[in-house]
């Protein structure tokens, strides 16, 4: 006999009863500030399930995250606040709502319009005009949450301008920015301005993230893939000098360097 019952409410009883007279001590301990650090995680290992492209990993991780929320709901419950349901509600009636094409008779034909649109209603939800319009006391990047990690802000921010025609028309022109950037970063290490050259250093980056976006790349999951590589070959190169009964400082440069390569055609191979 199937037991299950896939209806949110069973999760939300559950966290009630974690958080009851009679429930877990921890649970019962936690706040909206000590679950933060978890909602990031939880976050972050949906991402890393997504890159894995792992259906079952994922289908874990999505499961932390959505006890995540219903365990926050429960506490606004708990406070006289809202409930699970009105989170729900809310977010039902949103999307309905940023829809028209779909729910109403709005005539939108592009992706480009369906983005300059939600943009419009969003504001008009928060009683301001649309922040596309140049009387706007209001900035379209006030949504952007400032906690963002930098690059993926960076990204958010520039992706919001593009809407409104703020953007490079060409690729080249990206690249031609980017290279005006290096060399300034160049000429503030030549005179020694470590300010200067902090200041630079953040400018390339910008720039590098509008080149990831023009191309329709996500910078943070492209330097994630990155970083992935980096620690296998960096692994390779680890094991190999282990193995020859060595320690990695007393390698040359030389030989970590065809350690690496050699681990770069063993992917490409694979």
């Amino acid at each position: 006999m199937d037991t299950k019952h896939p209806d949110i409410e069973k999760l939300e009883s559950l966290v009630a009863k974690l958080r009851g007279a009679n429930g877990c001590p921890w649970d019962r301990e936690q706040t909206r500030e000590t679950l933060k650090p978890m909602l990031i995680e939880e976050a972050y290992e949906v991402l890393d399930a997504l890159d894995a492209e792992d259906p079952v990993e994922l289908k874990e991780e999505l499961g932390d995250l959505l006890f995540q929320v219903v365990f926050h709901a429960q506490i606004s419950k708990e406070r006289g606040e809202f409930s699970l349901a009105d989170v729900i509600d809310r977010s039902y009636e949103k999307m309905v709502r940023r829809h028209p094409h779909i729910f109403g008779d709005a005539d939108l034909k592009t992706s480009e319009d369906v983005l300059k649109n939600w943009e419009d209603i969003k504001a008009a939800e928060k009683g301001i005009p649309s922040a596309s319009l140049p009387d706007s006391e209001r900035s379209l990047l006030d949504g952007i949450p400032s906690k963002l990690p930098a690059l993926h802000r960076a990204y958010q921010m520039t992706s919001k301008a593009s809407r409104v025609g703020f953007d490079w028309e060409r690729l080249e022109d990206i690249l031609v920015k980017l290279q005006e950037e290096i060399n300034e970063l160049l000429e503030a290490r030549k005179r020694h301005d470590s300010r200067k050259i902090a200041d630079e250093v953040g400018d390339m980056l910008f720039v590098i993230v509008n080149v990831a976006r023009f191309l329709g790349v996500d910078p943070e999951t492209a330097l994630g893939r990155s970083n992935r590589k980096f620690q296998r070959r960096f692994r390779h190169i680890e094991s190999a000098i282990k193995q020859q009964g060595r320690e990695l400082r007393n390698a040359s440069l030389a030989e970590m360097d065809a350690l690496w390569n050699e681990a770069k055609r063993n992917e490409t191979n694979f």
